[in-house]
């Protein structure tokens, strides 16, 4: 492990970053408005003392690797304070909204003024009931720190699990030689993690959002061998086989159930036979117990129309029917890492 991160330094720097962020969820479920948990929920939710212990559980794999050499230290543990408090405060100013929206069952302002057909229906909602759904540099600008907030600091060492089937599929071929493609890649942060430990890996981001493809390409300013395409997931403008690699990073959860099918067939026709998929997504029912009815309740407290949806889908039958074998399953708090081989046709 590198002497600038040494154990010490990554326990002090993740738990200043579990503290800011528990401290803000905490303080944002105090300003706004409760709502409603079913007694039949509330009695299946896991106690806050095992959430807390399964969040210090990822910590300690993810630093296990890190020493292990499996993937390279994160660049920006410990944000710029005054980066953090700015992201903070845009966080706060926006909550009020978000309750009102939440409350009042608001959820399709994006499709109410935007016209149809550059984007699909489905796209056009306010996600999370946050404000300009996808489609604004202000909701880019937040996403990332919603997130954080959500997860208590712990969103970015869950991704850093799909660091590992990766370094598996370019050890044999190397990194100059490889492509990848992160689909639904957001403001870039996963593919900033990629970078870091493979600069000269072909990396393409693709987004529909062009307001989320530019905070990509900012995050991504200081590394060459970069494109970017914005693009529906259903349809991406590249060649067939053009890929060794594809990634999609909390993507699935949030596609109905047609355009799951249609993404899940564009990647078998993007990737080269026995090249990867690797999707990094929530937990689905039963592969923790003890954590369905969180699973459950999260669609209640927040806007995911496909949610419970995806907490039934067969994975590894939905790759499998376009030529997909699964390689691996990996559980990190509260998400997962699956990892599919694309067979020869």
């Amino acid at each position: 492990m590198p002497d600038l991160l040494d154990r010490f330094v990554y326990r002090a720097a993740t738990g200043a970053r579990f503290s800011w962020y528990l401290g803000q969820k905490l303080l944002a479920e105090r300003l706004v408005k409760p709502t409603h948990t079913p007694p039949e929920l509330k009695a299946r939710l896991p106690s806050g003392g095992a959430l807390m212990a399964d969040l210090r559980s990822v910590l300690a794999e993810d630093l296990a690797h890190i020493e292990a050499g499996d993937y390279a230290p994160p660049a920006d543990l410990a944000p710029h304070p005054v980066a953090a408090l700015r992201r903070a405060g845009a966080f706060f100013r926006d909550l009020g909204r978000v309750d009102a929206r939440r409350h009042a069952e608001r959820h399709q302002e994006v499709a109410e003024v935007l016209p149809e057909g550059r984007y699909p229906r489905y796209y056009l909602q306010n996600f999370h009931y946050q404000t300009d759904g996808w489609l604004s540099r202000r909701s880019a600008e937040i996403y990332d720190h919603q997130v954080e907030v959500l997860f208590m600091g712990s969103a970015d060492a869950m991704r850093r699990q799909a660091l590992l089937p990766i370094a598996a599929a370019l050890a044999p071929i190397g990194q100059r030689r490889a492509r990848l493609i992160d689909i639904a890649c957001g403001t870039g942060r996963f593919l900033r993690e990629v970078k870091n430990n493979w600069p000269r890996l072909a990396v393409t981001a693709l987004d529909l959002s062009p307001f989320y493809l530019d905070a990509a390409r900012a995050a991504l300013a200081g590394w060459s061998g970069t494109s970017f395409i914005e693009a529906a997931a259903e349809a991406v403008p590249e060649p067939d086989g053009s890929f060794d690699i594809a990634t999609a990073i909390f993507l699935f959860h949030e596609l109905p159930p047609k355009a799951r099918r249609q993404v899940a067939a564009e990647l078998a026709r993007l990737i080269r036979p026995g090249g990867i998929c690797v999707l990094v997504d929530s937990l689905q029912t039963g592969d923790r117990p003890e954590y369905d009815g969180l699973l459950d309740l999260f669609p209640a407290k927040f806007h995911e129309p496909y949610y419970a949806g995806y907490l039934r889908e067969d994975l590894a039958a939905l790759f499998g029917a376009v030529g997909f074998e699964t390689i691996d399953t990996r559980v990190a708090f509260l998400s997962k890492t699956v990892s599919f081989r694309r067979l020869p046709s």
